[in-house]
């Protein structure tokens, strides 16, 4: 099986780049650690806090509405 070198990975970097752009990297970045996180506190047992994570932006707009 190849191992991956610092050059595949700077030749994965840079193709992630021009991908998502400079602006996305951070958005990516956060999205994926929150991910990260909740998926060990699941195979810990510990609570997901869904009652936040599920009524944030939907709730808004449902009340505009009203």
């Amino acid at each position: 099986m190849p191992r991956i070198g610092p050059t595949e990975l700077i030749i994965i970097l840079v193709i992630i780049l021009i991908i998502f752009g400079v602006g996305r990297l951070g958005e990516i970045g956060g999205a994926l650690g929150k991910g990260i996180r909740e998926f060990r506190k699941g195979q810990s047992g510990d609570e997901l806090e869904a009652p936040e994570a599920v009524s944030g932006p939907r709730s808004r707009k449902r009340k505009e509405k009203a």
